[in-house]
């Protein structure tokens, strides 16, 4: 289930985006501030083309979803999972799963989107494989800056009418 995040969010949401292992598969790899997190949040909320949601498993705050640049009836998505609370629970697989079907059953019901795009580290293979059982195609690959690093990176997308 996905419910729309809120500032008693922040601090988890933040200890869960700066894990070492989602910072090494994200498009920027540092740690993020206190302060940088406030100004992101701040602008996102009053960004109309910007949504963030907080994935619940098993009743639980466990990941965050965000979609960006929705636009005629088109965004791109990306996520992170609360790693270390599910792989004490031996969660982590079941919510990977849960987090994606809800991430793109809210994209195509309640966001009004007919087009989900995304962006994947090309090394992010288990990612990618995920996102295949899904029914997302990949679209392209392009090279980007990451930290100083050029990484190669697939696009990604699932229409509607192929769900």
């Amino acid at each position: 289930m996905l419910r729309d995040a809120h500032e008693d969010d922040l601090p988890a949401m933040r200890h869960w985006r700066n894990h070492p292992r989602v910072r090494a598969t994200s498009f920027t790899t540092h740690e993020i501030t206190p302060d940088e997190h406030t100004r992101w949040w701040r602008a996102t909320r009053v960004d109309g083309t910007r949504r963030v949601m907080v994935y619940q498993h098993a009743g639980a705050p466990a990941g965050v979803v965000t979609y960006t640049g929705i636009a005629g009836g088109a965004a791109y998505w990306g996520y992170y999972l609360d790693l270390d609370g599910l792989e004490r629970h031996g969660e982590l697989l079941p919510a990977w799963v849960g987090l994606e079907r809800a991430a793109i059953e809210h994209a195509f019901g309640p966001l009004g989107l007919s087009l989900l795009r995304g962006e994947v580290l090309a090394g992010n293979e288990p990612v990618l494989r995920l996102h295949r059982r899904f029914g997302f195609a990949e679209t392209g690959s392009y090279r980007r800056d990451v930290d100083g690093v050029l990484r190669d990176v697939v696009t990604i997308e699932l229409r509607k009418d192929h769900t």
